[in-house]
């Protein structure tokens, strides 16, 4: 454990030392903070159902294209950059074994995609003076936010062991993500029934609008969490067959 919780915080601190989560940053609480003031802008309207201001956001697929995106950078780093450098020869003959290193690589990935996330939590808050808000959907869309967040990183840091560039790593983080977010629309160009309702099991969209109206459905936990384990198992195969290359 504590060789785990020392990668995770080098890991984190790591993206501070880089100019480039400067930029995501900024961008990110940018994008954010528009989507916030159109939020306040809908509240102007007594037609908008408050409900569903939650379900509305992430319906957008430009949230979904921006948190692809976004996830695929700063996962693309992770594990490609130390086999660039040669520095992952030196971390894996540590008495730590390759699971290790990319379970600690992948929640310092996780915690700084969270940090992201931790300023917009004031929002609620802010849209709470204006009017009886329910916190119930507002924490069950962070859940669907975490869960999904984990999804896309342990599919990035899948993608940064394949590989030693980092920009082909986004590429391929971003290419796996989209695959699983099309698997879900394409359901309605499938004839099978069987295949139509595995297809929209795989739905991101519906999985995310069911945490934003505040249901949390332990099948959709189960396969967020069952996707993560299976893209940190690959990751950690990819690590151990790229040894010493």
């Amino acid at each position: 454990m504590k060789a785990l919780a020392a990668i995770l915080k080098r890991e984190f601190l790591a993206y501070f030392f880089s100019p480039l989560a400067y930029v995501v940053l900024t961008a990110f609480l940018f994008i954010n903070g528009y989507v916030f003031y159109a939020i306040l802008l809908s509240l102007n309207s007594p037609e908008t159902p408050r409900q569903e201001l939650m379900a509305l956001f992430f319906k957008n697929v430009f949230y979904w294209i921006f948190m692809m995106l976004v996830s695929s950078i700063v996962a693309m780093r992770l594990v490609s950059e130390e086999r660039k450098s040669g520095s992952i020869e030196a971390l894996l003959t540590a008495p730590v074994g390759e699971g290790t290193v990319i379970t600690g690589k992948f929640l310092g990935g996780l915690t700084f995609f969270l940090f992201l996330w931790l300023p917009t939590v004031l929002y609620p808050v802010a849209l709470s003076r204006y009017g009886t808000i329910d916190f119930g959907p507002i924490a069950s869309s962070y859940l669907g936010i975490a869960l999904f967040g984990a999804l896309f990183i342990a599919a990035g840091t899948f993608a940064s062991a394949l590989t030693k560039n980092q920009i082909i790593a986004a590429i391929v983080s971003f290419v796996m993500i989209l695959a699983l977010f099309l698997a879900g629309v394409f359901r309605e160009l499938v004839a099978d029934p069987k295949l139509k309702e595995g297809l929209g099991y795989l739905n991101l969209i519906e999985h995310m609008d069911d945490f934003a109206r505040g249901l949390v459905d332990t099948r959709r936990v189960v396969y967020v969490v069952s996707a993560v384990v299976f893209f940190l198992f690959l990751a950690t195969k990819a690590l151990q067959g790229n040894k010493g290359k």
